[in-house]
């Protein structure tokens, strides 16, 4: 497999395109979620990132009467899509793997799996809280910061493992992490949150795929800030076209970022979801041509399973 670092060079400046992709809830067809992004393989991504999700923890009702909280992963079988990704489309798949709900075992065994499908490239991040809970914790056991993970993954890359008996090969992962163009909501200053996207670099990734934003600026002074802070690895922007009135409160709540004024003032103009969807268009393709004029390697969509509007702007683009 070719890893993202060499796709990137081996592009020689042009810009690539890439998506990512979320499981199916537990007992769908994975054939639904293939046949939704299938117009944007004309595109030619070279590879497609796979979310990666916690549990999550349900109140249940047993044969006592008592309430009792399980953990349930709605979403499992990552390293099995990564799998029928590759066979179905012939591209690279970068699975994502997460602090949140896993032991440092479970990893290294989710890393061995990834490894023996032959698959080189992952993106480390240390996930969300638990919906109930609201702040992080680790899983006893487990990882609380990306920047461990990111360790424990260079660890596998030089043959060190947690509780290794023989010689281990190495495995040659390529490791992505996160950056915040408008810092990371649990982040006490801007400030901090590049000292903890520094020490990721200098433990070991390759590479940084950004938080989505709609203003194209917060990306601009992010990548200066990065190089002036002695960043040098590749800066992938992420992005995600507008759909409904809805997520403009709805994704700055979650991910803790600003709608710029001019595109809010344009959706709330619109009459219905439909109207807002092709705003969200419009405004995707004067973002990515600006994005491609400054030259970024990547023009990454987070796609949400859905693929008309992401097609719609990568064929006046690209």
């Amino acid at each position: 497999m070719t890893k993202v670092t060499e796709f990137i060079s081996q592009a020689q400046g042009k810009t690539l395109f890439s998506i990512e992709i979320i499981p199916p809830v537990k007992g769908q067809n994975i054939n639904e979620l293939f046949d939704s992004i299938a117009p944007l393989m004309e595109f030619k991504p070279p590879f497609v990132d796979v979310t990666y999700h916690r549990e999550e923890l349900i109140d249940r009702v047993g044969n006592d009467g008592v309430i009792e909280r399980i953990p349930v992963r709605k979403r499992p079988g990552t390293v099995g899509i990564c799998a029928r990704l590759m066979e179905r489309f012939h591209v690279d798949a970068v699975p994502h793997v997460i602090c949140g709900g896993f032991t440092k075992e479970e990893t290294e065994d989710v890393l061995f799996d990834l490894h023996y499908l032959g698959i080189d490239n992952v993106l480390v991040l240390r996930g969300d809280p638990e919906k109930s809970a609201g702040v992080f914790h680790a899983k006893k056991g487990g990882h609380t910061y990306a920047s461990e993970l990111v360790t424990q993954v260079d660890n596998m890359n030089k043959g060190i493992l947690l509780n290794a008996e023989t010689e281990t090969t190495p495995t040659d992962f390529c490791i992505g992490v996160a950056g915040y163009p408008e810092k990371h909501f649990d982040a006490v200053s801007l400030d901090s949150d590049f000292d903890y996207l520094r020490k990721k670099v200098e433990l070991g990734a390759d590479y940084i795929v950004t938080q989505m934003f709609f203003d194209n600026q917060k990306y601009f002074r992010f990548v200066d800030r990065c190089r002036a802070e002695g960043i040098t690895v590749p800066i992938i922007p992420g992005l995600k076209p507008l759909a409904t009135k809805k997520q403009l409160t709805v994704l700055a709540n979650i991910f803790h970022l600003e709608f710029p004024e001019d595109l809010t003032n344009a959706a709330m103009q619109c009459a219905t979801d439909k109207e807002v969807r092709q705003v969200g268009v419009e405004w995707g393709v004067q973002q990515c041509k600006e994005l491609l004029a400054y030259g970024v390697p990547v023009l990454h969509f987070y796609t949400m399973g859905k693929s008309d509007n992401v097609a719609q702007i990568a064929r006046q683009v690209f």
